[in-house]
């Protein structure tokens, strides 16, 4: 090969290479097609100004909410305050919870620092003080553990119970009280002795899901056990219904409005049935039981 047809090989491949690499480099800025990817996502029930439970809340498409009288329990558990949308769940001594992820909203009710008011003592303290407000003090009552029932017009009156193993006697050893404070002194005895497998022995049990009211509360009594309430309802035409659900919790914390973990396309709503088993964060009810106070 004479150095005349290599030189010509060499300059040929060298105009290839150039060739390439200038086209290369031109496409790296050609007009690119502009595309529109569709994010699906789900919808958000939550009104992040909403103060209450009834107004944090927005009902799904086709439903309704259940109309409940405007004095009932079940309207004055719709209509508890909330704190500002983004209110942490805090323990009783003041520190915010360790988990974060699992409420969509905090009540304002304030949790005693002597860390009583756990799960059951937190939806007790709800009846109460809804019977507190509206002057039915006389059907304040709950029983121990032990199935002796301590009313609040007894403790009022100054009578305490003298407790001996699972035998407890009743006996006038202090002036008469009636006031809020020593209300709230009547609730830390309740709950230092009720809790979860009393309220579980004592209410009533409600066998079919189309007749849960608000307040109703679905219960595993026992040591430990758990109770969450149901905070709100709504209905559709062909009768299924979406419920809200509150807890408070152990170890004492703000009661708050849980999210729906498990499905996301109703968060915070929930569908609930009988002896079923339902997940709530921090706790799975293995068989559904529900309750409800007298």
């Amino acid at each position: 090969m004479t150095n005349h047809v290599f030189l010509l090989m060499k300059k040929t491949l060298l105009f290839i290479f150039l060739a390439a690499a200038i086209l290369v480099f031109a496409l790296q800025f050609k007009p690119i097609k502009q595309t529109v990817t569709a994010v699906v996502t789900n919808p958000s029930y939550l009104n992040k100004n909403g103060n209450t439970i009834v107004k944090r809340v927005f009902v799904p498409d086709n439903y309704k909410r259940v109309v409940y009288d405007s004095s009932s329990f079940q309207n004055f558990i719709r209509e508890q305050k909330l704190k500002p949308f983004g209110a942490k769940v805090i323990s009783y001594d003041g520190k915010p919870y360790f988990y974060q992820l699992g409420h969509a909203g905090v009540l304002e009710v304030d949790v005693p620092s002597n860390g009583l008011q756990q799960c059951a003592d937190a939806l007790i303290r709800l009846r109460s003080e809804f019977l507190w407000q509206t002057n039915q003090k006389s059907k304040i009552g709950f029983n121990f553990t032990s199935g002796h029932h301590c009313s609040w017009n007894k403790y009022a009156k100054g009578y305490r119970p003298k407790i001996n193993g699972n035998k407890v006697t009743f006996h006038k050893t202090a002036s008469a009280n009636h006031s809020k404070a020593n209300f709230y002194n009547y609730l830390n005895l309740i709950y230092t002795y009720s809790g979860t497998s009393s309220l579980d022995a004592e209410l009533i049990e409600i066998k079919n899901i189309s007749t849960l009211k608000i307040g109703d509360m679905l219960i595993l009594g026992g040591f430990p056990g758990h109770v969450i309430m149901i905070a709100d309802i709504v209905e559709n035409e062909n009768g299924e219904r979406l419920f809200l659900l509150i807890q408070g919790n152990t170890p004492a914390q703000s009661i708050h409005l849980l999210k729906n973990l498990d499905d996301s396309t109703i968060s915070p709503w929930y569908k609930l049935q009988l002896n079923s088993e339902i997940s709530v964060p921090g706790f799975t009810f293995a068989n559904s039981k529900f309750v409800r106070f007298k």
